[in-house]
């Protein structure tokens, strides 16, 4: 099971009834998190989740409203007794940038392993998700990440008998183990039948449509887009500050065959994103306007 928490649905900055926009979603005892900005500590603690298990750190972009409640977090992470490693992954410069954050919190009882994205996608495996990092087009770099949690086959008697494999070592392999025995090497797929479908949520702010955002929301139960503003008007705005309207958002939603759109990242100035959520059901039905806190548990078929 997958939970996941938009924490935060705000774009620029927080308002005393709307949190900067962050995800977290738990998985196997582990949680990620991605973007920090000003406020996410509070929204954390609203949520009643804990600090100590984020083992992942993902940033979009380096604006303030992304990143600037990160010392905050850190130390939070640091008072819950966390001794094991953090990863951070986002942009170029993220360990320079971090790093000058961290001036206001330099004592940590943990290190900080840094990944740098340097190209259009990139995929990292860690503490059991798949995160596929992939490039929008905002004014300053910036990522998109889709979060899965891969499935494997069934265990398959014929197909294991067939392969000679002896049965002592059947439930190593079906648990993933790749092993050597008598000069071969058996692998799990030796006893696994097709994989099934997994779990997969995608995240996305900051960016103009573009077809990254289709081919790796593609197939995901919830996409989160952002929805910087409402009203058709809008549209010149969104194109002069490289945003999105609602609209735009579930136009990529239809396209990427999702299962459900959740706006977040709403401009200081668009007070009640319901009233404009039913022209976006239009062009998808599934379209809810995301709140703060809105949360989802996503279980394997």
């Amino acid at each position: 099971m997958l939970d996941i928490c938009l924490l935060g649905t705000g774009g620029m900055m927080p308002l005393p009834y709307r949190w900067l926009t962050s995800l977290m979603t738990r998985y196997n005892g582990s949680s990620l998190l991605i973007d920090c900005g000003e406020g996410t500590q509070i929204a954390i603690r609203e949520k009643g989740w804990s600090f100590k298990p984020i083992d992942i750190i993902c940033i979009t972009h380096f604006h303030g409203d992304h990143i600037s409640g990160l010392p905050g977090i850190l130390l939070a992470m640091g008072n819950s007794e966390r001794t094991e490693d953090l990863t951070m992954i986002g942009p170029r410069g993220l360990e320079r940038v971090v790093n000058a954050l961290r001036v206001i919190a330099p004592e940590l009882p943990f290190k900080i392993k840094f990944i740098e994205l340097n190209q259009p996608h990139e995929q990292i495996r860690l503490h059991g998700y798949v995160i596929d990092a992939f490039k929008v087009n905002h004014k300053i770099t910036c990522y998109g990440y889709s979060i899965s949690i891969p499935r494997a086959g069934m265990f398959d008697v014929a197909k294991a008998e067939k392969n000679n494999i002896p049965k002592m070592l059947w439930s190593r392999l079906q648990k993933g183990e790749t092993l050597e025995y008598e000069g071969r090497t058996l692998t799990p797929n030796m006893v696994l039948g097709e994989d099934r479908k997994g779990l997969k949520v995608t995240y996305t702010t900051d960016t103009r449509p573009v077809q990254s955002i289709i081919d790796y929301a593609a197939g995901s139960d919830i996409f989160i887009c952002e929805g910087m503003y409402g009203e058709k008007g809008d549209i010149n705005n969104a194109v002069k500050y490289k945003h999105m309207t609602f609209e735009e958002a579930g136009t990529l939603a239809k396209k990427a065959g999702v299962g459900q759109l959740w706006l977040t990242h709403y401009s200081p100035a668009l007070n009640y994103p319901e009233n404009y959520i039913e022209d976006v059901q239009k062009i998808f039905p599934n379209a809810v306007a995301g709140k703060d806190k809105m949360s989802a548990e996503l279980k394997f078929l």
